[in-house]
């Protein structure tokens, strides 16, 4: 269903991708999905295909540019080692200018670190038309929410020993205060919920596969995709 693919940043430089697109492609809408600190991994490869079952073209920009792990240690290295701004800024909104020639509207969603990088790409690319954030944030001193013009909406877990449910309420707070328009969700379940290959892994005991709240999440998210871009 998908091939791997090539795309400019702003800056010039050029990136590799992940991308699935429907069997009828034609004009359809398309999505960019942001990896976990897993890399661009046959799990995530598997969102992107799920998405493009529901219609979508779905890109997942290669941030780790061909690295990636199934080590907690190594992943955590490697999120280090990248940096944010950069690939918000350049990768993430290069891979939502390829899309936007391709396609009508463009949504990002990210998961893990790829939901604190999804906050901070709606802060970079004004050619952003929806965003879903699922169990990730950033700091909030780098979310300048005045610049979220478009729909928001968020998964998040109350038993997330990562990003704490607290930091949640707080982020409310900032994108009310900017008069963003969003809508979060609160489940009772553990950090990667959505994620499949968080059952009983052992690789990181605080994470844990959810199969009815996964997938109460991701119909809200089609719900929600459905609305803003068609």
């Amino acid at each position: 269903m998908g091939s791997m693919v090539s795309f400019q940043r702003p800056d010039g430089q050029t990136v590799q991708g992940y991308l699935a697109q429907p069997e009828q492609a034609g004009a359809s809408p398309a999505i960019v999905v942001i990896q976990e600190w897993w890399g661009l991994n046959p799990q995530i490869r598997g969102v992107a295909d799920r998405l493009a079952d529901a219609g979508y073209q779905a890109l997942v920009p290669d941030l780790y540019r061909g690295q990636s792990t199934v080590e907690a240690e190594e992943a955590n290295h490697l999120m280090e080692g990248l940096n944010f701004g950069d690939a918000a800024s350049q990768d993430i909104r290069g891979a939502v200018q390829f899309l936007k020639t391709r396609a009508p509207k463009v949504g990002v969603t990210g998961f893990c670190m790829g939901g604190a990088l999804t906050l901070m790409a709606l802060t970079q690319s004004p050619e952003i038309d929806a965003g879903v954030v699922w169990y990730g944030c950033p700091p909030l001193e780098y979310i300048d929410a005045s610049k979220i013009h478009v729909p928001v909406q968020g998964h998040w877990a109350t038993q997330d020993q990562f990003f704490k449910i607290e930091t949640v309420a707080a982020l409310e707070d900032k994108l009310r205060g900017a008069g963003v328009d969003f809508e979060f969700h609160r489940y009772l379940a553990h950090h990667a919920f959505a994620n499949e290959t968080a059952a009983g892994s052992g690789r990181i005991p605080a994470t844990q596969y959810d199969a009815v709240w996964s997938q109460r999440a991701w119909d809200r998210t089609l719900r929600f995709f459905g609305r803003n871009l068609g």
